[in-house]
C-alpha cells in the first residue's frame, strides 16, 4: 500500500485515540489521520485517555509503549479488560521492535505493533484494516467473528451470541 492507496477523507467519521507522551508524535498522528478525514482525539498518558475514552468512545485507539505513570501495555490491559470496550482495536505504538515486546504487546490484548517513526501508510492502514474488518462484522459483536481467549478473561465477560 502506498500514500497514494489512501486519499484524504478516505476514513470520514471514523474516530481515532492515539496515547502518546510526544507531543511530535501526537501532532505527527493527527495531522494524518485529520487529513484522510478521522476524527482524532489525543492523551499525553494512560490515565489522561481513560475519560476521554469513555467519553468520546473512539473506533481504534493507538497507545505508546513507554510512558509515564500508566504505560501503554496497563493501558491497553485496561481498555480491553472493559466490556464496552473490549472489542476496540488497540495498537501499539514503540520505537522498540523486539520480538519480546510485540509478544507482550499481544498477551494484553494489542491487535497491531507499529515501530516508530511510523509512516502515514502504517498508521492509515491500521486504520483501514479496522474499518474493513467493522463493515464485515457489521458491529462491534459480529457473530461470525472468532475469539481468541487467552485464559484469564472471566466467564462473565463472554457474551452470548
Amino acid at each position: 500500500m502506498t500514500g497514494n492507496d489512501i486519499v484524504e477523507h478516505d476514513c470520514v467519521g471514523i474516530k481515532v485515540m492515539v496515547i502518546d507522551d510526544s507531543k511530535t508524535i501526537r501532532r505527527t498522528a493527527e495531522i494524518i489521520l485529520q487529513k484522510a478525514g478521522c476524527e482524532v482525539f489525543t492523551a499525553t498518558d494512560g490515565f489522561e485517555s481513560l475519560a476521554l475514552i469513555a467519553d468520546h468512545k473512539p473506533d481504534i485507539i493507538f497507545v505508546d509503549i513507554m510512558m509515564p505513570r500508566l504505560d501503554g501495555y496497563q493501558t491497553c490491559a485496561l481498555i480491553k479488560h472493559n466490556l464496552v470496550f473490549q472489542n476496540t482495536p488497540v495498537i501499539m505504538l514503540s520505537s522498540k521492535d523486539g520480538l519480546f515486546d510485540k509478544a507482550r504487546g499481544r498477551i494484553v490484548g494489542a491487535e497491531e505493533y507499529v515501530t516508530k517513526p511510523f509512516t502515514s501508510d502504517e498508521l492509515l492502514g491500521a486504520v483501514k484494516r479496522h474499518v474493513r474488518r467493522k463493515d464485515t462484522e457489521g458491529s462491534a459483536f459480529g457473530e461470525d467473528v472468532p475469539v481468541v481467549s487467552l485464559g484469564f478473561e472471566s466467564e462473565q465477560a463472554v457474551l452470548p451470541v
